[in-house]
């Protein structure tokens, strides 16, 4: 029987082993990070490593990171109750506090009028398509560009961003949300003033010790080039469907893209058919996003960038990671291939 291949880390990232041996070190404190004996200042010295860590990887200060319970929480901690333009394009997380009114266009990108009073993200989970960040912009999701591009937050000139641990290989259920120096935030969780006031509750050591850790990582993986090779496995993936299959669609062709992430529609082979099949074939990808409870959905990222409901709903995402071999997309591919075939035979 063939190994299964994991082809859908935009949905969630393999555990990095640094991250674990974090955990596993913080699981051996018993001391809360608020109480001021020698067990709760050795939990406490643990959380701002990780904060440091974290905040190195994002090109911020340590001051300006507030640890939540993921990209989810950031978001409304960032935009309830501000009104912030967004677009359709946004993730579920995003779109439940914005008001939808940037346009987006046939190529995916977003116009922004108002920076100030808007939020845009840095990079789409589906397609991988990356926008430009105007100066000003109140808020961004970074939760998919974060370990895969470049990005500094002290130089952006943005208000906030918010990230997620388990995007870049940390434990899920943690996340961070970057402030700029100066900026009034409200804390939506209170009772303990904790994280500077501004999200109140014990902190998740176990799991902030290994975000503090995957971030770490992942910041030497992006110095390293690790990405580069994920590019060039990206490029051979879309050219081999291609070339086999002419009539698919390659969404944000020609478009500057994450250098992982592959969506193709294939009309009249409905996504969430195309996602079992490769299943029961050894392969691990998605019709889209991840956050639906399990449900496969048709995406309104697509409808948004003009395609039509059957062809949202015939869309196929590979999302690729630094350990993916070229041998496991040519077997993915090949077996995408055939699957096809055997579709369209009939």
């Amino acid at each position: 029987m063939r190994a299964r291949s994991y082809l859908d880390w935009n949905a969630t990232a393999p555990l990095r082993p640094e991250a674990r041996a974090a955990m596993g070190d913080a699981m051996d404190l018993v001391g809360n990070p608020s109480s001021v004996h020698s067990e709760g200042r050795a939990a406490k010295a643990m959380l701002e490593r990780a904060r440091a860590q974290v905040a190195e990887a994002l090109g911020a200060q340590a001051a300006d990171i507030v640890f939540v319970s993921g990209a989810t929480e950031a978001a409304a901690l960032a935009m309830a109750g501000r009104g912030l333009a967004i677009s359709a394009v946004e993730h579920d997380a995003v779109r439940a506090w914005g008001e939808e009114a940037l346009p987006v266009d046939e190529r995916g990108r977003v116009r922004v009028a108002d920076p100030a009073r808007s939020c845009l993200q840095i990079a789409n989970s589906e397609t991988g398509i990356l926008q430009e960040l105007p100066e000003g912009l109140a808020v961004s999701d970074w939760t998919q560009g974060f370990g895969k591009v470049p990005l500094a937050f002290d130089w952006a000139g943005i208000d906030m961003a918010f990230v997620s641990s388990h995007k870049i290989g940390g434990p899920k259920g943690v996340g961070a949300l970057v402030i700029r120096r100066g900026l009034d935030l409200q804390a939506q969780i209170r009772g303990g003033g904790q994280e500077m006031g501004r999200r109140h509750g014990t902190e998740n050591l176990i799991g902030i010790a290994g975000f503090g850790a995957a971030a770490e990582a992942a910041a030497k993986d992006l110095a390293d080039g690790l990405w580069e090779p994920v590019d060039k496995l990206r490029i051979f993936l879309e050219k081999t469907l291609e070339d086999g299959a002419r009539s698919t669609i390659l969404v944000g062709k020609g478009v500057n893209r994450l250098p992982n992430t592959s969506m193709f529609i294939t009309e009249g082979w409905k996504g969430e058919t195309q996602v079992m099949s490769m299943d029961l074939a050894g392969f691990a990808v998605s019709a889209g996003s991840a956050c639906s409870s399990g449900k496969v959905k048709m995406s309104g990222v697509l409808r948004a960038m003009g395609y039509s409901e059957a062809q949202a709903g015939s869309a196929l995402r590979v999302s690729l990671g630094p350990s993916v071999s070229k041998e496991q997309v040519a077997a993915f591919c090949d077996a995408w291939l055939t699957a096809r075939d055997r579709k369209f035979a009939r």
